[in-house]
């Protein structure tokens, strides 16, 4: 129970930087949804989907492979370390070089031929997020949660301080109120090209702060960096199909629903200007499920090393088990808070443009929380180095993907992108779970998962249907807080045991 009471304090720091952080961030989002229209909001939404895919490919499943490698002994960290950042710094080299030197043809290939400065911006965020994905794993690795915290909060604050500062400040005072520096850094026909600008600087003082992690021995020894790739090249395939899962949908969309558009006899810049409506309308709406999204990517960061320093326990499988029960308490919780109040969580997107997205919520909410099992499922195929298992798993998840979403979105559009991302999650769930059976086999407790995933979606069916663009209703309200009430009776009646082990002396009080 100590290790897991460590787990839970470790994710909880991390949380600070990557919910709270990212929370602040998702603030962001009625800001920008109050000032661009869905079209606008399509652009964001759309070219940060390929940052995401770009990310994967320069980063190659390197810290993944950190972890795995400075674990073992035959392997002195530090030549680990600097063999991997020796070899990001030569790929992220090249790839800013070429991407600016191309930056035209890729703007006109992405239709945005006026704004080549988006590619190169795009570039260079995405070259220094990649050289610190390392310095940011190794901080974990030590166990130095408030210092990754920090330098994460930091990043973000920076980056939401530069937005309100253009978008919020400059922007209003522009004209007849403005001054010498509004005239200076503000033009308004760059529009959503001021979040990009955020970003950017927001990635530059995060990489400064990191660059005295950085200061190691460069250089590459062939054995050892074949090793790495050996290893590493199935995870770079896993994130990758895990992106194209995640984000494929973002760029389908909008290529697809611009054909249909187009074959309808609408004209060219009508039918772009309709297809990246409804890219925004879709981005804004998967942003309310960050929530869950976030809570995953904070226990992500604590569990995977957790994963491989616990593997030389011999308990270690049965504490395995114990966090993925303790883990979908909590993430299903989180979809019934949020599924059961889209009328208050609709306000995250203030502009009523975007609400008649809302009914695809729920749909994203299960797929995130299919994916959280997937993710504490992983262990099975990192830890016996069978990362070859993951790759195929990934990879027929986005094949899934592409073929639900290449199928159904000139029929049913955003809609069809949100159950192609269920499906994906789910299928790659279920196959995780057999394959680790027969390979690296972890006693879950099957069944209480499936009462308290049945409880939660049986709460959820028997809500009360309303129009989600209705007014707000008390009376609504309280119901669902009273299903949401009888699940956490639930929780509490089934897992008295471990919380009276977790907490004896609360009990003593009590009695």
């Amino acid at each position: 129970m100590s290790k897991i009471k460590k787990l839970l304090s470790d994710t909880a720091i991390y949380g600070v930087s990557s919910i709270i952080g990212r929370f602040l961030n998702y603030l962001l989002t009625p800001f920008f949804t109050l000032i661009f229209l869905p079209a606008q909001f399509g652009i964001v939404t759309e070219l940060y989907a390929y940052v995401a895919f770009l990310v994967v490919i320069l980063t190659f499943g390197m810290e993944t492979t950190y972890f795995r490698f400075s674990n073992l002994k035959d392997q002195k960290e530090n030549v680990v370390y600097g063999n991997i950042i020796t070899m990001l710094f030569s790929t992220t080299g090249f790839f800013i070089f070429s991407a600016i030197l191309f930056s035209q043809k890729i703007a006109n290939f992405l239709d945005y031929p006026n704004h080549k400065e988006y590619v190169i911006w795009f570039a260079i965020i995405v070259g220094l997020d990649a050289l610190g994905s390392i310095p940011l794993a190794r901080l974990r690795k030590e166990g130095k949660a408030k210092k990754f915290a920090l330098v994460n909060l930091v990043n973000i604050a920076v980056y939401i301080s530069f937005n309100l500062f253009f978008l919020g400040y400059c922007r209003t005072h522009y004209g007849e109120n403005s001054n010498w520096l509004i005239d200076l850094v503000y033009n308004p026909t760059i529009g959503v090209g001021y979040i990009f600008i955020s970003n950017l600087l927001a990635s530059v003082i995060k990489f400064s702060l990191l660059a005295p992690e950085l200061k190691v021995r460069l250089g590459l020894k062939k054995q050892l960096v074949l090793k790495m790739l050996t290893y590493a090249y199935p995870l770079f395939f896993v994130g990758l199909a895990g992106v194209i899962n995640e984000t494929l949908d973002r760029t389908m969309l909008k290529g697809m629903l611009l054909d249909k558009f187009v074959q309808e006899g609408i004209s060219y810049n009508k039918a772009l200007e309709m297809a990246q409506t409804q890219l925004g309308i879709y981005g804004a709406n998967y942003k309310i499920t960050m929530i869950i999204a976030m809570a995953i990517q904070a226990y992500r960061y604590a569990i995977e090393p957790f994963f491989f320093n616990e593997s030389k326990n011999k308990d270690s499988r049965k504490t395995f088990a114990l966090l993925m029960n303790y883990f979908i308490i909590v993430i299903v919780f989180l979809f019934l808070v949020i599924a059961l109040n889209l009328q208050i969580f609709r306000y995250f997107t203030p502009n009523e443009a975007y609400w008649v997205g809302l009914s695809i919520v729920p749909i994203l909410l299960l797929a995130n929380l299919s994916l959280g099992i997937y993710i504490n499922q992983s262990v099975w195929y990192k830890l016996s180095d069978k990362t070859i298992y993951g790759a195929f798993i990934s990879v027929f998840g986005a094949f899934i993907t592409v073929l639900i979403n290449f199928i159904f979105i000139p029929h049913y559009g955003y809609v069809a992108s949100a159950w192609a991302t269920l499906s994906c999650y789910f299928t790659m769930m279920i196959a995780s779970y057999f394959l680790g059976h027969k390979h690296y086999p972890i006693p879950y407790n099957l069944r209480k998962i499936a009462v308290y995933v049945g409880v939660a979606l049986s709460l959820f069916f028997v809500r009360y249907r309303q129009d989600l663009t209705q007014e707000f209703s008390f009376g609504v309200f309280a119901y669902h807080s009273f299903l949401i009430l009888i699940f956490v009776a639930l929780v509490l009646f089934l897992e008295q045991k471990s919380i009276k082990r977790a907490m004896p002396n609360l009990f003593k009080k009590v009695s």
